[in-house]
């Protein structure tokens, strides 16, 4: 199967839902309870607007088989966590608990961080305020509606498993309004 150099995510202004595109496919979202942020503050709870590359896929291998994708797969474990400390050296990266400052808990008791594409938003450089953990990842649902983030991208098990067939680690993300 071909991979794609490119996916996108559009949103009303305002819409805590969107459409993510993948080639030929085209997939409902969940984005950032606050809609898309033209400039993401950390804890605004807006998804980022512009072009970010794809880093990896990590994924908890107790609960799913290695599904195919072109990225690079990290099994995530008990001690996996995501710094969001604005302060903080590790800022922005992933951090093993116990950790001493803040910091997002990837192995979760529910099924949203079983697969995570580590979008490249604020890592390169890091710059403190402007935002972290930024993902796509499995959406919560209520009574069949996909409930927002607090600024990812998140999508359904069946669309994430087919978009992961379909990217590498040299597709990017364009997110616009």
């Amino acid at each position: 199967m071909d991979r794609l150099s490119d996916i996108s995510v559009t949103a009303k202004p305002g819409a805590r839902t969107g459409r993510l595109t993948a080639g030929n496919h085209d997939f409902p979202c969940a984005i950032g309870r606050t809609g898309l942020a033209v400039e993401k503050r950390e804890g605004d709870g807006g998804t980022p607007i512009d072009t970010f590359p794809l880093r990896e896929l990590r994924y908890r291998q107790d609960r799913l088989a290695a599904p195919e994708t072109g990225l690079p797969l990290i099994p995530i474990g008990p001690k996996d966590g995501w710094c969001d400390a604005s302060a903080d050296p590790a800022y922005n990266r992933p951090v093993d608990f116990p950790y001493t400052a803040s910091a997002e808990q990837m192995w979760r008791d529910d099924h949203l961080y079983d697969l995570v594409i580590v979008v490249g938003y604020n890592d390169d450089p890091v710059v403190p305020e402007a935002g972290s953990a930024i993902f796509i990842h499995l959406a919560k649902e209520e009574n069949g509606e996909l409930q927002p983030t607090e600024g990812c991208v998140s999508l359904r098990l069946d669309d994430m498993l087919a978009l992961l067939a379909r990217i590498d680690d040299e597709t990017v993300i364009s997110i616009s309004g």
